[in-house]
């Protein structure tokens, strides 16, 4: 760690894994409902609720980290402090405070009604102001002194940038319900698949660089290269979410056209990581932990957003999977590998260099965590995916009323819930081991073991 300052994204960090741990135990609750013949919490935390809170969590806790983790990377890059550690916490407290207020909010129905953008408008704004904090704390920080942005910088801001724009178009409430949709996925479609593609970009080029020493002109290069394909086939291939609802029907053609490209740049990113990895690397390596979460992100982010959604984003295919578990099981392979273990694999790199602890130091642990919980995401994924073709099969083809193929599917359900205990058994051993990464090191035990940073 060069800068005193960059010890904020420890908060971040912090604030984030609880957040983590939440959003797993709502989605095991929503997975037991559809397993119980009755459900005892009906009155209480319904299904709806339940699933709300989970999706609003998975955002929730991953901006914190990607925050904290810009914080971190941007003093890294250009060798400065943050420009303003006060506006950093207190960007951090108006998120929580928001968050919390929302999620507890829609246990009394105080809902916007819109998947991902359920938030009342008073919380919206508060979230807006907590973004442009942290755009003018980065932009300050960047700016000031005459600092030289690279590239990585510059796209990480980019990504920053997109993504509080895009934010606005989830708060205006409009009458007709295709209208709102059209502009829902402007928030929805182009966080996952622009904004937010842009910021892991950066941010895992920034990684490899510390933490492999693969040269800055080499990762540089495929990371400007593969954000323009990820603009160019993601902003179009918003259109694959136009099939349907009610937009003119040339967005069949554009989306089925840019849809079908998008898988490029995800198989740029996992060649070239694994060329950086393996080849360019000149470093020894010391963060084993960052490099396999980082590693395996590149891999699963691959299959997830790129073989599983190019599976079922034709028109021809999207007309009968549309809205059943197949797209579930898209949805968590491709966030769990693209944000997920990225986030997870920042906290990883990030934390020892705050705390002074050794990176590797219960290696037992945590590959524990590292296995359980992609195992049993895999177990999940693949649940879901054959569920889903059991849905499509009994309830688009042969016709099925949609209660009665639920019972046929309810085996799959049953599995989905043992993978999902599972996964709550591996977020407890990952909560731990980051937990006690965070710790700061006693004065004497650091002096005896130092720990050895590898330079940019």
């Amino acid at each position: 760690m060069k800068h005193p300052s960059q010890k904020i994204a420890r908060e971040y960090f912090l604030a984030a894994l609880p957040l983590f741990f939440l959003q797993v135990v709502f989605g095991l609750l929503a997975s037991v409902k559809y397993v119980w013949g009755y459900d005892p919490l009906l009155n209480v935390a319904p299904f709806n609720i339940a699933r709300t809170i989970h999706l609003n969590l998975l955002v929730f806790w991953l901006l914190l980290a990607l925050m904290g983790a810009t914080y971190y990377m941007v003093a890294d890059e250009l060798d400065t402090d943050i420009y303003s550690v006060r506006l950093a916490r207190l960007q951090l407290w108006i998120l929580l405070v928001s968050g919390v207020a929302a999620i507890i909010g829609y246990f009394f129905h105080w809902s916007f009604g819109m998947p991902f953008l359920e938030q009342p408008t008073l919380i919206k704004v508060a979230i807006v102001v907590a973004a442009l904090i942290f755009l003018y704390n980065i932009a300050m920080t960047m700016f000031t002194n005459h600092h030289i942005l690279t590239r990585t910088t510059a796209t990480l801001m980019g990504g920053m940038v997109m993504l509080s724009v895009m934010f606005l178009f989830g708060i205006p409430f409009m009458g007709n319900l295709s209208t709102q949709y059209y502009f829902w996925w402007w928030v929805i479609h182009l966080w996952v698949e622009g904004a937010w593609e842009l910021i892991a970009a950066s941010l895992v080029a920034w990684s490899l660089i510390k933490l492999t020493g693969v040269s800055r002109r080499t990762v540089e290069g495929w990371v400007f290269a593969e954000v323009a394909l990820v603009l160019l086939t993601g902003i179009i291939g918003t259109g694959h979410h136009y099939y349907w609802i009610g937009t003119p029907h040339y967005w069949l053609v554009w989306g089925a056209v840019f849809s079908a490209a998008e898988p490029v740049p995800i198989v740029m990113m996992l060649v070239d990581a694994v060329r950086d990895l393996l080849k360019a690397r000149t470093l020894p390596i010391v963060n084993t932990l960052a490099l396999a979460w980082l590693g395996a992100s590149a891999f699963v982010h691959f299959m997830g957003a790129g073989v599983w959604g190019f599976g079922q984003t034709l028109p021809q295919i999207n007309r009968w999977t549309h809205g059943t578990q197949i797209t579930a099981s898209h949805g968590h392979f491709a966030f769990w590998g693209a944000y997920g273990m990225l986030a997870i694999a920042l906290m990883y790199g990030i934390l020892p260099e705050i705390s002074g602890r050794k990176p590797n130091g219960k290696q037992a642990l945590s590959f524990a965590a590292f296995m359980t919980l992609n195992f049993s995401m895999i177990f999940m994924v693949m649940a879901l995916l054959i569920a889903g073709i059991v849905q499509v099969y009994l309830q688009r083809v042969m016709g099925m009323d949609f209660l009665e193929v639920q019972n046929h599917l309810r085996v799959w359900f049953e599995v989905r819930l043992v993978a999902g205990c599972l996964f709550t058994v591996g977020s407890v051993l990952l909560l731990w081991d980051l937990f006690r990464l965070a710790a700061r090191q006693p004065a004497a035990e650091a002096a005896a073991q130092p720990v050895p940073v590898p330079a940019a």
